[in-house]
């Protein structure tokens, strides 16, 4: 476990200009530096690093992260794998294990007490030795499923039906699970029988049943599942003929997550990039196969719905996501399901479209019937993703009737309420006014969205404010956590409209009591770097992002009263609707009181 003091004087003692530098070209730009961003495609600069504030933002995929998050990211490596890097440039030896009430590792959740930390630490430590013991089990069991391939004239004869080369199926490291029962303990025999089948069954390999132990890939082409670190995480097996379930995949691991994972990702980032676009399918014969055709930039969910984690992967990859779905009605359902796990996801300038193929085909039957060119036309028609959105729900509905349009409406309002791309937002709120009849004033009233304006004003623009207090807060500590000491921690109570805001801004300041130290340096990327495995992350790191802007001029006293005062406003307007909703004589002297007195 790596001391909270540790990792502030490391990062105290690099400078991330020269850590990111090493790895991507910076150019000058006021106070801070830019580039294309290292995470997505793109041509004009949008990624930012703060050398005042020692940490980079994207503002295209929202990166985001100090040195170490940034060597994370980049490079692929684990939190100790970063920090033991950027020692080794400065020349500080990274520390044992240590206790004491700071002792928590920065990407961990801040937790009560030394003996929570000795925990926590044993855990962790333990967690990262079986984690590399099962990478080590399914490199073994890659490498066991390629060479029984060789030796398979069925699965070899199924491959080739399916137009599949030789270079191929070797570019994607496909391999063969033969029939029977306990093929894969023969690979691990250095190891005593009991661990052997229990490290087997933890990495999904074996089943344990009935105190018996069985392969779970049985007669079925494999096709090994990489995560981002280029690393084998879990497979997927498939029927060579005919038989249940078609698909089989590896389950949820200590390695594997389905949800966060997609095949291909890995071995297609440079073509994504090159494309300018990611192709995302359905099934592993779909991406193979589009390989082989030249089409080098496809990817697929791996047995399971579209989910909020791979649309923030791909769209770290490229602003253009195409999803390709067959056209009958479980395809059109599966990418309904995409478009809602891609709403709160996007940003202005990201693309999101859908392909629907003819009636009977899939990706790998049509381009080995029709071809590259055919194919590549196909993505020239895809329906946007706001054109699919509104297409749909009219479908659902009698638009000639006003109640028809009244149930178009209120459909839309729990998805158009996700989108927190301010541009698109708008042009959805537009189109709904143009489908449903009203105006669009009309309807910002009924779905209670806020607007937003398109015109600027004139003179000097003000500093937008945060849409909470919370936020703002949240903003003026991240940039001079001195402020804590003004404070009004009683209007800090629970909002149930901002609860996700109000437990990370309460998080932030236990964080500055318990770490004073923060408040004599640089506390940016001590803080992020602390919370970088807290659910409170993302939130802390969007309020930090909005003071990049803040090295000239900014009025830090003038931003604090403002977010104090909103939140006395919003607690004084909180008060005053619960003492309205309780019965006059239900109210205590001192709360008639401070009604008459707020009332008059």
């Amino acid at each position: 476990m790596i001391s909270q003091s540790f990792i502030q004087e490391l990062l105290d003692r690099v400078d991330i200009v020269d850590v990111i530098e090493r790895h991507i070209p910076l150019k000058k730009a006021g106070a801070n530096y830019t580039a294309c961003c290292p995470f997505h495609s793109e041509k004009t600069p949008s990624f930012t690093v703060s050398q005042t504030k020692q940490f980079y933002h994207c503002f295209g995929c929202s990166a985001h992260g100090n040195a170490i998050g940034f060597l994370i990211e980049y490079n692929g490596l684990n939190f100790l794998e970063a920090v033991a890097d950027l020692a080794a440039r400065v020349g500080l030896q990274v520390p044992a294990e240590q206790s004491g009430s700071h002792s928590r590792s920065a990407d961990s959740e801040p937790g009560p007490g030394d003996a929570g930390e000795k925990a926590h630490s044993h855990e962790s430590h333990q967690s990262e030795s079986v984690s590399k013991k099962l990478s080590e089990v399914m490199d073994v069991a890659a490498r066991f499923y390629r060479q029984q391939l060789r030796y398979s004239a069925g699965a070899i004869s199924y491959l080739k039906k399916r137009g599949i080369t030789g270079p191929t199926a070797g570019h994607f490291a496909i391999g063969y699970a033969p029939p029977g029962w306990r093929n894969l303990e023969g690979e691990f025999v250095d190891q005593a029988e009991k661990a052997q089948q229990a490290l087997l069954v933890k990495a999904g390999l074996m089943i344990e049943n009935d105190g018996k132990c069985y392969d779970r890939f049985r007669d079925r082409i494999m096709f090994p599942i990489v995560n981002l670190k280029g690393a084998i995480v879990g497979f997927g097996g498939r029927v060579l003929e005919h038989g249940e379930p078609k698909y089989l995949n590896s389950p949820e691991t200590p390695l594997f997550q389905k949800g966060r994972e997609l095949y291909n990702l890995f071995g297609a980032r440079r073509a994504i990039r090159q494309a300018g676009r990611v192709l995302v399918v359905e099934g592993y014969m779909d991406v193979v196969a589009l390989y082989q055709h030249g089409i080098e930039y496809a990817v697929a969910a791996l047995g399971t719905a579209t989910t909020p984690y791979h649309i923030q992967k791909l769209l770290r990859q490229t602003d253009n996501v195409v999803f390709c779905f067959d056209g009958d009605a479980a395809g059109k359902k599966a990418a309904w399901r995409a478009l809602e796990a891609t709403l709160a996801q996007l940003a202005d300038g990201k693309n999101i479209s859908f392909l629907f193929l003819p009636e009977g085909e899939d990706p790998d039957s049509y381009v080995r019937n029709f071809g590259k060119e055919a194919f590549e036309e196909l993505l020239e028609q895809t329906l946007p993703l706001s054109v699919f959105l509104f297409r749909e729900l009219s479908a659902r509905v009698d638009l000639k009737t006003s109640e028809g349009r009244a149930k178009l409406v209120q459909d839309a309002k729990p998805l158009l309420a996700q989108v927190a791309a301010p541009g698109l937002a708008l042009m959805l709120l537009k189109k709904l006014a143009e489908i449903s009849g009203l105006s669009q004033n009309e309807l910002e009233d009924l779905l209670k969205i806020r607007r937003v304006s398109a015109s600027p004003s004139r003179g000097r623009t003000p500093r937008p404010q945060p849409p909470s207090p919370y936020q703002w807060l949240m903003q003026v500590l991240l940039y001079d956590p001195n402020y804590i000491e003004k404070l009004n921690r009683e209007l800090l109570a629970h909002d149930h409209d901002y609860a996700d805001e109000v437990a990370a801004l309460r998080a932030l300041v236990e964080f500055i009591d318990s770490n004073p130290h923060v408040r004599e340096s640089t506390a940016m990327p001590s803080v992020i770097a602390y919370f970088r495995g807290s659910s409170h992350r993302v939130l802390l790191e969007k309020a930090g992002s909005k003071t990049l802007g803040w090295d000239s001029g900014i009025d830090l006293e003038a931003e604090f009263t403002g977010a104090m005062e909103r939140l006395s406003e919003m607690y004084r307007k909180q008060r005053m609707s619960m003492l309205h909703g309780k019965s006059l004589s239900a109210l205590t002297p001192e709360e008639k009181q401070e009604l008459q007195r707020t009332t008059y």
